[in-house]
């Protein structure tokens, strides 16, 4: 199974909810567009809720990485919601929790962008 991307809005901050594998090839370029797509209509808040994804692979990885800068550098924030705990484990190893906002708590996420 690949990735499924669904969009929501909750106030003025889009939560994007994945499911599925972000792996090399169509998973990690659906994410890629869908971010990319947010900015360029002037969507700045951005929570990727990753409750329902079952694996990330280093592709996916750098995705996450670089949704983090097209983001950024749009002068937007992404934060994550919800990581299992392999993919917590993942962003400890790699060292990447330092740099993304990572949350348990959808409503807490959601006001940390305030």
């Amino acid at each position: 199974m690949s990735v499924k991307l669904s969009a929501r809005q909750v106030g003025d901050v889009t939560v994007i909810d994945v499911a599925g594998r972000i792996t090399l090839g169509e998973g990690s370029s659906v994410l890629r567009d869908a971010l990319r797509d947010l900015v360029s209509k002037n969507q700045k808040k951005i929570l990727l809720n990753l409750g329902d994804v079952s694996y990330i692979d280093s592709s996916g990885i750098g995705e996450l990485v670089s949704g983090f800068t097209t983001v950024t550098n749009g002068g937007g924030a992404l934060k994550l919601l919800n990581l299992n705990k392999r993919v917590k484990d993942l962003l400890q190893i790699t060292k990447l929790y330092t740099v993304f906002d990572v949350h348990e708590d959808e409503a807490g996420a959601i006001r940390s962008f305030a």
